[in-house]
């Protein structure tokens, strides 16, 4: 059974983007050699990428025009990629299905694959499987700026606990955190 893990940075304040889509310069504030390195075990370790429509459209719109002819450009194309749309129904970006139903689509893939399941980005998608129950892990880089304003990676709803697995500080002050969500108090 494969490990379904979110995967996003986040401010200090919890904002995954700022006021505008797409608003994320403060993702080269966190990139260095150790961000690059996780990137790359991604790819190896993954066995499927799932995006929601969103960010679906800006990663393809990256990666697949991007003169980077690096290791991740690699797996971001070759993998096997999952979108969860209601507005869309196919695409042409390389081995990727679009699903209305991501709950049963995903839960269908974490029974059968056996490596790892990446969640990239979508905060609405991440709000979604964590209520599903779908989430094995949530893996945050913790990026040292406040915005101020923003779009937050977490939605308003009842509380959810969650267990840590790991708090590393990176050289550059970025953390990186990984905890195991609980079942949600009611």
């Amino acid at each position: 059974m494969a490990r379904v893990i979110i995967w996003n940075l986040v401010t200090l304040d919890g904002f995954f983007e700022g006021e505008k889509k797409w608003d994320l310069d403060f993702h080269n504030r966190a990139w260095g050699p150790e961000l690059e390195k996780l990137s790359t075990d991604f790819g190896t370790s993954a066995s499927l990428l799932v995006f929601g429509r969103v960010t679906y459209e800006g990663m393809k719109a990256y990666w697949t025009t991007t003169e980077d002819e690096g290791a991740v450009k690699a797996f971001m194309n070759a993998l096997p990629k999952l979108v969860a749309s209601r507005t869309i129904t196919a695409s042409d970006w390389n081995n990727t299905e679009v699903t209305a139903d991501i709950v049963a689509a995903l839960s269908a893939r974490k029974a059968t694959l056996d490596k790892t399941i990446y969640v990239f980005g979508s905060a609405d998608l991440t709000d979604s499987l964590l209520k599903a129950g779908l989430v094995d892990e949530v893996m945050l880089a913790v990026v040292p700026v406040q915005l101020g304003k923003g779009t937050p990676f977490f939605k308003e709803g009842a509380r959810r606990d969650f267990t840590l697995l790991e708090a590393r500080p990176l050289e550059n002050g970025t953390v990186l955190v990984r905890y195991a969500p609980q079942a949600v108090s009611r």
